[in-house]
C-alpha cells in the first residue's frame, strides 16, 4: 500500500515564485550620476552569465509537459501525473486552485528536490497561478511543477541538457556609453492590468503597468509602458528594430529606483528572457506599445546570432 503525502504551496518551502518567467538576472548595479561605467556593465555579465550557468536554471529545461485529469507517466521522469486545475473566482470570489498529483512507488528512487529525503506514495502540491515549484527528482533531472493560465503542467530541468552543457556566455553588443539615456518617470495613479501573451501560444498572461518611462533618442521622445520590479525598480520587456536579425523576438530592461521622476535607461543591460534559450519558456511578450522603431544595438543578442 502506497502511503499518502499532500504537500501545499509555501513559499519557505522551496517555492519558485517566477511570475512567468524570470531572466535569472543579477541584482540591479546602482547607477552614477553620468550612467554605468563600462566596468559595472563587465561586472554585470560576468553575474548574468553565472546565473545562467546554474545545474537546474533556464538552460536546464528539456521538456514541457501539460498534466491531465488522468494518471499517467512522463516523458524523461518517472512516476504517474494528474491534475484537477479548479477553477477561477465565480460571482462571488470563490476559486479552487485545485492540485497536482504523483504517484510515486519507492523503486522510482525520487527525492524532494529541497530537502533531497526520499519522495514516495501519493505526493500532492497546490500553486496558485504563475507559481513553480522544484518538486522532486531523479538523477540529474528535477521536475518543476508550475500553474500557467489556471493549468497545472511540468518542466523537467536537467544538469546535464545539452544548452547548458554548450553555454559558454551570452553574445552581447559591445558597451556603449551612448545608450545610458535619461529619462523620467510618470506613474499612473494606480497600477494597470494590460493583458498580454507569452512565448507559448497556449498561455496567456496579464500584468500591472504602473507608469510610463519617457526618454529621449534620436532626437525623438519615446514612451515605455513599466511594470513593478521590485525594491522600487521598473521592469519594461520591449520590441526594437533589431529583433530576429541580431537579438532575440524582444527583451527585458530592468531600470533602477527614480530618484524622485528621474531615471537611467541603461540599454546595455537590456537581456533575452529564458524563451530565447529553450522551446519550454512561458515568457511574456511586450505589452502593445512597446516597440521602439529605432535599433537598440546593446545588451544581450539573440543565443545564436554569431552562427548568423
Amino acid at each position: 500500500m502506497i502511503p499518502a503525502y499532500q504537500w501545499h504551496q509555501n513559499p519557505g518551502l522551496g517555492a519558485n515564485v517566477d511570475v512567468m518567467c524570470d531572466t535569472d538576472s543579477p541584482t540591479v548595479l546602482p547607477t552614477t550620476g553620468t550612467g554605468t561605467t563600462r566596468q559595472d556593465w563587465e561586472r554585470f555579465r560576468l553575474n548574468r552569465n553565472a546565473a545562467l550557468s546554474d545545474g537546474h536554471g533556464w538552460l536546464s529545461l528539456t521538456s514541457l509537459q501539460w498534466l491531465s485529469a488522468e494518471a499517467a507517466e512522463l516523458r524523461l521522469f518517472p512516476g504517474l501525473w494528474s491534475a484537477d486545475n479548479g477553477w477561477a473566482a465565480d460571482k462571488e470570489g470563490n476559486t479552487d486552485d485545485g492540485a497536482a498529483t504523483l504517484w510515486a512507488e519507492p523503486g522510482d528512487g525520487l527525492l524532494f528536490a529541497d530537502s533531497q529525503l526520499p519522495a514516495s506514495g501519493t505526493l500532492t502540491a497546490t500553486l496558485a497561478d504563475e507559481e513553480s515549484l522544484l518538486w522532486v527528482q531523479h538523477g540529474s533531472t528535477i521536475a518543476e511543477l508550475a500553474r500557467r493560465g489556471g493549468r497545472y503542467l511540468v518542466r523537467t530541468r536537467d544538469s546535464q541538457s545539452p544548452v547548458l552543457q554548450a553555454f559558454h556566455g551570452v553574445p552581447v553588443f559591445d558597451f556603449r556609453a551612448d545608450l545610458v539615456l535619461p529619462g523620467r518617470f510618470e506613474p499612473y495613479p494606480g497600477p494597470r492590468v494590460v493583458n498580454r501573451t507569452t512565448a507559448n501560444e497556449t498561455v496567456s498572461a496579464s500584468t500591472e503597468i504602473v507608469g510610463e518611462l519617457v526618454f529621449e533618442l534620436d532626437g525623438h521622445d519615446h514612451r515605455l509602458l513599466a511594470e513593478d520590479g521590485g525594491s522600487g525598480a521598473l521592469d519594461v520587456t520591449f520590441h526594437d528594430a533589431t529583433n530576429h536579425r541580431s537579438t532575440a523576438g524582444w527583451r527585458k530592461l530592468t531600470v533602477p529606483r527614480p530618484s524622485g521622476t528621474a531615471v537611467v535607461l541603461d540599454f546595455n543591460k537590456s537581456m533575452n528572457y529564458p524563451s530565447a534559450f529553450t522551446a519550454f519558456g512561458t515568457c511574456p511578450m511586450p505589452v502593445q506599445g512597446n516597440r521602439l522603431d529605432a535599433p537598440i544595438e546593446a545588451g544581450e543578442k539573440a543565443p545564436d546570432s554569431d552562427d548568423r
